[in-house]
Formats: structure tokens, C-alpha cells, sequence
């Protein structure tokens, strides 16, 4: 089973204006009001937590009783006990 993220890219202009641009060439999110910008890092993780899920596939996840505030989800497949080459098949698979 496979899951779809919608995104496109919110660029910030070049201008110095503190203002973005939205790259969105499928028109995905036309009439949309609220849009949420992620870095790719995370939305990778993201990605990879949803397919962990939907695979019913985490070692550990009873094990974590903390996650501190500005810890980086990116941590958490350490605490599930995913290995290097874990996330590289988790990655191939996406």
C-alpha cells in the first residue's frame, strides 16, 4: 500500500521582502486558504513515519517514554531502532 503527500514549493522570494512564492505546477492546491510550509528534511521523515504506520512496522515504539520539545523528529527512528540501512530500504520503498 502506498500514500500520497500532496506538496508543491513555497520559495522565498529573492526581493528581501520576507514575502513567498508558491510552485504549485499541478494546481493542487488552487483555492486552498491555509497552506503549511515543511522543511524536506521533514517531510521525508514524515513520509517515512506514515509508511511505518500504515506497515504496522515500528520495533520499539513502546519503548519511547520521552520526547523532548525541541527534539527533531528525525530522532525518532533512532529511539524506534532503525539501523542505517533500515532507512535506506524504508527510502527505496517510497
Amino acid at each position: 500500500m502506498s500514500y500520497k503527500i500532496n506538496n508543491a514549493i513555497i520559495k522565498r522570494k529573492n526581493d528581501g521582502s520576507n514575502q513567498f512564492d508558491l510552485v504549485d505546477p499541478d494546481g493542487i492546491f488552487d483555492n486552498k486558504e491555509v497552506l503549511v510550509a515543511i522543511d524536506s528534511d521533514d517531510l521525508i521523515t514524515i513520509q517515512l513515519l506514515i509508511n511505518g504506520i500504515i506497515e504496522n512496522d515500528f520495533k520499539n515504539w513502546n519503548e519511547i517514554n520521552q520526547f523532548g520539545e525541541n527534539e527533531s523528529i528525525k530522532n525518532l527512528f533512532i529511539k524506534l531502532g532503525y539501523s542505517k540501512e533500515d532507512l535506506i530500504k524504508l527510502l527505496k520503498s517510497l
